[in-house]
């Protein structure tokens, strides 16, 4: 019996070398040994009532004995154990406060969302309220109550992508006006901004891009009101000095309608590859609201006059900082995006 009593004291020691390398293997470990049901050393205890009766009080000594020193030899192990796998985790968290700092970027908005707030605080300072519209429309908002009936020829100026038809994505926010008109009496000032659908798609255009529309609907509102406004926008965006001029063109919901140009920003209107050599570069159209338009919103055009305009913010994206290609507005590209920042 002091031979078991041996062999279990020296499988112990072997375990503890070779197999007890973490504290959950130790653990198992000591569970072969000490587990009052299937323990080496509680069965030893169960064997009592075969051993003679004179020697069963010696017997019994030895089997605690054995077992306080294993218990001992395992909360030993436990400890050297717990410390060294806190050691262990010190050293991972170990910072060397010579190495150099980590850099972190900050994140910005994209530069189409900084342009879009550029121009609505522009706006906003002249004492415009903005109006978010739907980007489903119906035929009658996008088109005939803006004075393009199903058979006008400036329908042709404008590939729709058409859901039915009665409903189409919006090609232009101008639709908003309608809204706001019907519901809204004179005075009105308003900025529409949102994204519109056509199909076309180069490096100047895509299917799908941002316009922000704007309207004044008041008593004697001209061409000069439309222009002053237009200045005040183009030096805020584009620097003290610039300036707008004003083209004849044509526009179903507009009569007079005008092209708008700015003066190059780049050269100073001396001629340069921005402008083609000419000073001036085409931004936006615009026009004194039509009779008609007003008149199908119930608004009395011989009471009430106003001024109307649509600026593409990816074109006034690109033309602020120096974009060539309107996809790289679209890719997220970090490499073009980091260097747009006005925040």
């Amino acid at each position: 019996m002091n031979d078991r009593l041996t062999t279990i004291r020296q499988e112990i020691l072997d375990g503890i070398e070779q197999h007890a390398g973490t504290r959950a293997s130790a653990f198992e470990l000591r569970k072969q040994f000490l587990d009052s049901k299937t323990g080496k050393i509680g069965q030893l205890m169960k064997e009592m009532k075969s051993i003679a009766p004179e020697e069963r009080a010696g017997f019994g000594k030895s089997v605690n004995e054995l077992k306080e020193w294993a218990q001992q030899k395992f909360v030993e192990l436990d400890e050297k154990l717990k410390a060294r796998e806190l050691e262990r985790r010190y050293e991972s968290e170990k910072i060397d406060v010579t190495m150099p700092e980590k850099g972190t970027e900050t994140g910005n908005l994209h530069p189409i969302t900084q342009m879009r707030n550029q121009l609505i605080d522009v706006f906003s300072g002249m004492g415009f309220e903005v109006y978010e519209g739907t980007e489903i429309e119906t035929d009658y908002y996008n088109f005939t109550a803006l004075n393009t009936p199903k058979d006008h020829p400036a329908r042709d100026m404008q590939d729709t992508f058409y859901l039915s038809p009665e409903f189409l994505l919006r090609t232009q926010t101008s639709a908003g006006q309608i809204h706001v008109m019907e519901s809204k009496k004179p005075p009105i000032k308003i900025l529409s901004p949102g994204k519109v659908f056509r199909s076309d798609d180069d490096a100047t255009h895509s299917p799908m891009f941002t316009q922000m529309e704007g309207l004044v609907v008041d008593k004697k509102i001209t061409l000069c009101d439309l222009k002053g406004m237009l200045d005040m926008f183009v030096r805020k965006i584009y620097g003290e000095g610039t300036t707008t001029r004003l083209r004849p063109s044509y526009f179903p919901f507009t009569e007079p309608s005008v092209e708008v140009d700015v003066s190059c920003f780049e050269c100073g209107g001396r001629g340069c590859k921005l402008c083609k050599g000419t000073g001036w570069i085409e931004i936006l159209g615009a026009g004194i609201v039509n009779r008609k338009v007003l008149a199908n919103c119930g608004i009395d055009p011989d009471e009430y006059s106003g001024l109307a305009f649509g600026i593409g913010i990816e074109r006034t994206a690109m033309l602020k900082y120096g974009i060539n290609n309107i996809k790289l507005l679209f890719e997220s590209d970090l490499r073009v995006l980091r260097q747009i920042n006005d925040n």
